[in-house]
């Protein structure tokens, strides 16, 4: 008998790459929840610098994109693109997500911010 025609052990080489494979899948879901939580943290900080950008338009363009700015900038995100049309706000911005092996990500999230139209 040879030393390969035995199979002591093997159930515990198996045991080993099913933990292995099973960490690997816990850390690919734990990146994917990581980027659609960066997602949504991106969405917040437009949300939230388009409502503070409509309500100081009373001052001006300037003043609400500034407003906005700020705001983004406190939530962690940057604004890209701020534009101001008769009384509505549109705001774009990105935020920087790491997604460990996966390296940063860019990721944006556009809001619109104004009175509602009861025309349509």
């Amino acid at each position: 008998m040879t030393r390969w025609d035995n199979d002591t052990g093997s159930a515990t080489v198996f045991a080993c790459l099913a933990l292995a494979a099973l960490i690997a899948l816990t850390l690919l879901v734990s990146q994917v929840g990581a980027g659609v939580v960066a997602r949504h943290r991106a969405q917040s900080a437009a949300d939230l610098a388009a409502l503070s950008a409509a309500a100081v338009l009373v001052d001006g363009a300037d003043a609400a994109c500034a407003k906005a700015e700020a705001i983004a900038r406190e939530a962690g995100a940057r604004v890209v693109e701020c534009v101001v049309a008769d009384w509505d706000v549109r705001i774009n911005v990105t935020a920087n997500v790491t997604l460990g092996v996966f390296g940063a990500r860019l990721i944006a999230a556009a809001a619109r911010a104004g009175p509602v139209d009861e025309t349509a």
